[in-house]
This record gives C-alpha cells, sequence and structure tokens, in this order.
C-alpha cells in the first residue's frame, strides 16, 4: 500500500501538533467514566463495587492516553496566557516541573508496587491504570521541560544580550 504524501507545506510538528488535539476526546471518555462512577456511588446499587472500580481503572487509563497524547503539541507555544505566565516565569516553571515529576513519580510508584502487592484482580487492575496514567505523566513532563526552555524569559534576555557582546 502507498504511503499518501503530507499535504504541501506540512511539516511533521504541524501533524503531531494536530494528533496532540486527540487528548481531548480521551479526556471526555476519562471524564464520562468518572461521572459514570460517580453516579454508580451515588445510586449504591447491589453490584455498583466492581463497576465502579472499572470505571476508575478506565478513568486512569484514558486521563493517561489523553495526557500522553498532549505531549505530542508543539513546546514553542502555549495554549493559554495562565500557561504563558508559569513557563516565562523561572521559579513558577520549577515549581510547575516539581510538581508535575511527584505526581508522575507517585504514580508509577504506587501502580508498580500496587500491582505487585495485589491480592485481587481489582487492585491489579487499577494499579494497572495508574502505571498508564503515570506513563501519559511522563509524556507531559517532557513537554513540560521542553516548554519551560523555551518560555523562560530569563534564559531569552541572557541569550539576545550574550550574542551582542561579540
Amino acid at each position: 500500500m502507498p504511503i499518501m504524501p503530507a499535504p504541501a507545506g506540512a511539516a511533521a510538528h504541524d501533524l503531531f501538533q494536530w494528533l496532540s488535539y486527540l487528548q481531548y476526546p480521551a479526556l471526555l471518555v476519562a471524564l464520562g467514566y468518572a461521572a459514570k462512577a460517580g453516579w454508580s456511588l451515588a445510586m449504591a446499587g447491589t453490584d455498583s463495587g466492581a463497576t465502579v472500580y472499572d470505571d476508575f481503572n478506565y478513568v486512569l487509563l484514558y486521563a493517561g492516553i489523553g495526557i500522553g497524547l498532549s505531549s505530542l503539541q508543539d513546546p514553542t507555544r502555549t495554549q493559554n496566557d495562565v500557561s504563558r505566565r508559569v513557563w516565562q516565569d523561572p521559579r513558577k516553571g520549577r515549581w510547575m516541573l516539581v510538581l508535575l515529576s511527584f505526581y508522575t513519580l507517585t504514580s508509577m510508584v504506587a501502580g508498580l508496587v500496587g500491582a505487585y502487592l495485589a491480592d485481587t484482580t481489582v487492585v491489579n487492575q487499577l494499579s494497572l491504570g495508574l502505571v498508564a496514567f503515570g506513563l501519559g505523566m511522563v509524556g507531559l513532563l517532557k513537554t513540560a521541560i521542553e516548554m519551560r526552555e523555551h518560555h523562560r524569559l530569563d534564559k531569552q534576555v541572557a541569550s539576545s544580550s550574550g550574542g551582542s557582546q561579540a
């Protein structure tokens, strides 16, 4: 089967930027499963326990996929004004990276330990969902590091003043 050529003027980063928008349907599915789990808990049916755990697992799985897809976005562009302000400020950016690192490490470690120590299928499945979520967070962390490097105002001032001193 022949490979279709890319449209004229389209670059690989444009394709990945476009693919990154698939994060939104994945996150909407995760939100749907979260609402379904909440509804099941609120109704407290006779067999809601297994359904709620399955739904929580799907929340973690689809959220991990959605967050992982967000790592395909172009790190030279920010999505909104709040994001731009965070990445331009060296202190805020550092704290955001620390927070993202903590979430990533915590979900990965909890998932791996939970999968190793799991006595039941429910705990094992939730643990693997946490691992999937953590893997998505790894992609987000990588993109966040690149965004911080591209948008830091102190680095831009230093590089532009350093070039004029030559």
